[in-house]
């Protein structure tokens, strides 16, 4: 926090202590340069710690291609931009809310992501989605007061789609709020293979293939990483 934070103090204040006034900016320091997304609340804080201080979702140096399924304001997307020019995102937002602050916040990054306005899941079809104010913990499955309608997609249509663009998949992130395991579940085994690495929130961490997968677990945030796609990277940069 204290070397990425270009506030420090500020930035402490407002995620242990929960001060400040939203919306604000807060400037994070990347390889990129400086850059200030607009934070709406105490939790797009926290988002912002756990991604950029703590390093939840931390991408291969040599990633080109990241799925971000679950991507609130654009606060996951931004990490990976910034962390090398090459990087291009496929995004996956359904609340309008979030869909509309992360479209300000990645302004500057427009012709180098591609935004769904839908949910993933291991399902397709209009569905049910529960939000709340803060726009952090909606999801498919959460009984909040506040429902509305939006698509949902299958995971590997979104994949398949992704990979007869793209021919790779270097990072898959997945944070939907409770439908993380049965969505990696749901992956199918050639599909799978084709993913270098793959991190989604849960407390519960699952291995759909442990053959091929090296599985790591902390702060909730499981990491799957391919063995296979990750020597066939070292052999290509001769690593």
């Amino acid at each position: 926090m204290a070397s990425t934070a270009v506030h420090p103090l500020d930035f402490a204040g407002r995620y242990f202590l929960g001060r400040g006034q939203y919306p604000a900016r807060c400037a994070v320091r990347t390889p990129a340069g400086v850059i200030a997304p607009v934070v709406f609340s105490h939790h797009d804080v926290i988002t912002i710690n756990e991604i950029f201080c703590r390093l939840d979702y931390q991408l291969p140096a040599d990633a080109r291609t990241v799925v971000d399924i679950g991507s609130n304001i654009g606060i996951s997307a931004l990490y990976f931009l910034t962390r090398s020019a090459h990087v291009r995102c496929h995004l996956f937002e359904p609340d309008p809310r979030n869909v509309e602050r992360l479209l300000e916040n990645l302004a500057c990054y427009r012709d180098r992501f591609e935004l769904a306005k839908a949910a993933v899941a291991d399902r397709a079809g209009r569905v049910r989605f529960g939000r709340e104010p803060t726009g952090r913990y909606g999801g498919l499955e959460n009984e909040f007061s506040d429902e509305i309608e939006v698509d949902c997609l299958h995971i590997n249509d979104v994949l398949t789609g992704v990979l007869e663009l793209d021919g790779r998949i270097d990072m898959l992130k997945i944070d939907t709020e409770g439908l993380e395991n049965r969505t990696v579940l749901a992956i199918s085994p050639h599909l799978l293979a084709q993913i270098g690495v793959l991190c989604f929130e849960t407390r519960e961490p699952v291995n759909p293939a442990p053959e091929l997968f090296e599985l790591r677990h902390a702060t909730d945030t499981a990491r799957l990483t391919n063995r296979l796609v990750s020597r066939r990277d070292r052999a290509t940069t001769g690593a």
